[in-house]
């Protein structure tokens, strides 16, 4: 029975301060850290093995996978990066305090852009410093791929291609696989393998650090899913 397990990173570093951060390559906080190894010995506990991971390119993601692998003594797992599993780029917003947005636009107005499914917020200019296609770790992507500014809606069918193309011939073979990444771009494999209507997967959490499991039929219908918790 094939299995997929899906891994939000543990607290970053603008988690905790209350930021926007989409492409920001933040690190995460000692907290994150205990996060990810809490999930790797969860993980272990209940008897997961994994036979292939996948991660996004941004480190709060890559280091706790490589916690996770290392709590779980599998370093040796194989791992497939992509961009496309990268969190939701939130354009101009990256690096501002909700708050502060909060008290200079209405609550509302952050709302729409945090949780609509098709509203996106300001976009970058092309020559802002924070544009990722000025990065050096995008150099190999086709620049018009690269957004600047999405909505949960763009990011849902970014990630789309990464299940099609590269996790369903894992799990076809019955292999078992890891995926961790960020709240929204795993809110769009969640909505393309439990058919969610768009307002139903604005609203499905994903907490930090915490895994969750998901028990697929043959033809990788959906079946179940569970989070794992130390309850």
């Amino acid at each position: 029975m094939p299995q997929l397990v899906m891994l939000r990173h543990g607290e970053s570093v603008w988690n905790l301060e209350g930021r926007f951060t989409g492409w920001t390559d933040v690190p995460l906080t000692d907290r994150g850290k205990h996060e990810a190894r809490d999930a790797g010995r969860i993980l272990q506990r209940n008897g997961f093995s994994f036979d292939s991971a996948f991660c996004s390119v941004l480190k709060r993601a890559v280091e706790t996978l490589n916690i996770v692998l290392e709590e779980m003594d599998c370093q040796w797992l194989s791992v497939a990066k992509s961009w496309r599993l990268n969190e939701r780029h939130y354009g101009a917003l990256q690096g501002e305090y909700k708050e502060k947005k909060i008290r200079e636009v209405g609550e509302e107005q952050v709302r729409r852009w945090r949780r609509s499914y098709d509203e996106r917020p300001p976009l970058l200019s092309a020559s802002d410093s924070r544009n990722a296609r000025l990065e050096f770790a995008y150099r190999s992507i086709d620049p018009s791929l690269i957004p600047l500014g999405e909505s949960l809606q763009d990011t849902v069918s970014r990630v789309i291609p990464v299940l099609r193309e590269l996790i369903e011939p894992e799990l076809l073979q019955g292999r078992s696989v890891l995926v961790v990444a960020h709240g929204n771009s795993l809110r769009g494999l969640v909505k393309y393998l439990m058919g969610m209507t768009d307002k139903d997967v604005v609203r499905f959490e994903i907490a930090t650090g915490v895994p969750l499991v998901f028990d697929l039929k043959d033809d990788l219908t959906y079946r179940t899913h569970r989070f794992l918790s130390e309850k």
